[in-house]
């Protein structure tokens, strides 16, 4: 059954999301349409860049009362903006060399119909970002395939200490309501958060220790008022 305080919550957030996007200026919102369907906000029509594309979802992410977001979204390239492959992929090596965060000669770019592949290792997750931040607003490019892995190493015994101490730093007290699992280089969080910007934090949080590979967010969005029942 669905209720009156349901489409009201529905309703709200997709205004919500349609004037977040409104407000970005990076983002054509007329060319975006915005569905809403309990907290999960789907995204359809067409941007001119893979980087108009990100920062739709991420004004989305953005909004109080998402879950998840839906991209649809269809990267449609003015005229102006089509490119060769090979001046994308001279584009792209140049971008990553001129990096510092970006260990030289240990990631390969591969481009194909403006879609640029990734593919290397790295030390660190933050290098692993900062690869991907590099290509992605590149003149030309329609989307990244990041294929880059972080080298495994032997991962702290007190990995979960360090991550509830990130966490501390950050919000200010222990995260009652947060688990952190360990097992080799993998950290699986679970629990309940208040928004996806607090989601993202948190994952972030546990990239930050040395030795982890794989992060995987198991941790769910829900209202403010649940966090604070099961952090009790």
């Amino acid at each position: 059954m669905i209720t009156a305080a349901k489409v009201n919550s529905t309703a709200r957030v997709r205004r919500d999301v349609e004037q977040e996007l409104g407000c970005e200026p990076s983002v054509d919102a007329a060319a975006i349409g915005v569905a809403v369907e309990d907290g999960f906000v789907t995204l359809s029509g067409h941007v001119a860049s893979h980087a108009e594309k990100l920062a739709a979802e991420q004004a989305a992410a953005r909004v109080r009362g998402v879950k998840a977001i839906v991209s649809e979204l269809e990267v449609k390239l003015p005229d102006s903006s089509h490119s060769a492959d090979e001046e994308i992929a001279k584009a792209a090596v140049q971008a990553l060399s001129w990096n510092t965060q970006i260990p030289g000669d240990r990631i390969k770019v591969r481009v194909e119909h403006g879609w640029i592949s990734l593919e290397g290792d790295v030390d660190w997750r933050y290098q692993k970002t900062a690869a991907y931040n590099a290509v992605c607003n590149l003149k030309g490019v329609k989307g990244v395939s990041d294929r880059v892995v972080i080298k495994p190493t032997t991962i702290s015994s007190t990995v979960e200490a360090h991550i509830e101490a990130a966490l501390r730093r950050r919000f200010g007290t222990r995260k009652n309501h947060i688990t952190i699992e360990t097992s080799g280089d993998h950290v699986t969080l679970r629990g309940a958060v208040g928004s996806l910007a607090e989601r993202a934090e948190i994952e972030r949080a546990a990239w930050t220790t040395p030795g982890v590979c794989h992060v995987n967010n198991n941790l769910s969005v829900v209202t403010q008022k649940a966090v604070e029942r099961v952090s009790r």
